[in-house]
């Protein structure tokens, strides 16, 4: 019995050996920073690689040095023009500084989201709707700007900020619908007017140059009569100009006389 007893002690050792040395090792990723506290004192942010912590002494919060995507789920936001929206985006972000985004802020993540949010509703509400659909660039700039200046005393870079989808209420999305068919149509006659006003332009300047020289009236009479023979129509009726026979009647009239 006192054989077992002592056989027993060294395995427990052994055992509580390997607990501490297990506590006091830590391996660090290349994208991991390990932020250790000294009996609640902050000592800095380690790694990667091979840490060794005081056991019981040293305390370290592992912090990711990825960039970090999230979807910032669909807020409810009223336009500058009192129209209701539904807005969802996602947001590109990473700790640049891992000791304060442990020390600075409880959790960096729930404080990141929350403050995206909240930033979203109000910089939407600020622009009309028009300007929300076209200037998604202007707006994802601005939002981005806002939101890592707000974060960026816990460690946090917001390099991209996207608006992703705007859901519009049923009704306005007819109203969009028809707003864009009276605006085609009104291109549509813009277009039929230019052209009917260049093609009275170009009449006016034909019946200009014909009645400077009538004998090009004559040669276009001609050129439309060999037009009209070479189709194929059984009865031809065709006005012949009055310059074309006056020679012939004055020659008729001098006759009579």
């Amino acid at each position: 019995m006192g054989g077992n007893m002592i056989s027993i002690g060294p395995l427990v050792v052994a055992f509580i050996v390997l607990i501490i040395l297990g506590n006091a090792v830590r391996i660090l990723k290349e994208y991991e920073r390990g932020v250790i506290f000294r009996l609640g004192r902050l000592i800095g942010a380690k790694g990667p690689g091979l840490i060794l912590l005081i056991p019981i002494v040293d305390k370290m919060q592992r912090v990711d040095l990825r960039t970090i995507t999230f979807d910032i789920p669909p807020q409810d936001v009223i336009t500058r023009d009192n129209i209701s929206v539904k807005v969802n985006a996602v947001l590109y972000f990473r700790v640049v500084d891992a000791n304060s985004a442990i020390v600075n802020v409880a959790n960096y993540m729930v404080a990141t989201s929350q403050i995206a949010q909240t930033t979203l509703r109000s910089i939407l509400g600020q622009f009309e709707l028009d300007d929300l659909l076209a200037n998604r660039d202007q707006i994802n700039q601005k939002l981005q700007k806002i939101i890592d200046d707000q974060t960026e005393p816990w460690g946090i870079k917001v390099s991209v900020v996207e608006v992703k989808n705007v859901d519009l209420p049923v009704e306005m999305q007819r109203a969009i619908a028809r707003q864009a068919e009276a605006e085609r149509e009104r291109r549509a006659k813009i277009i039929h007017a230019e052209g009917e006003l260049q093609a009275s332009v170009k009449l006016s300047e034909a019946a200009e140059i014909i009645g400077k020289n009538p004998a090009t009236l004559q040669l276009r009479y001609l050129q439309t009569l060999a037009e009209i023979s070479a189709e194929k129509n059984s009865t031809i009726i065709f006005p012949i100009p009055i310059d074309l026979i006056t020679p012939f009647m004055k020659a008729a009239q001098k006759a009579i006389e």
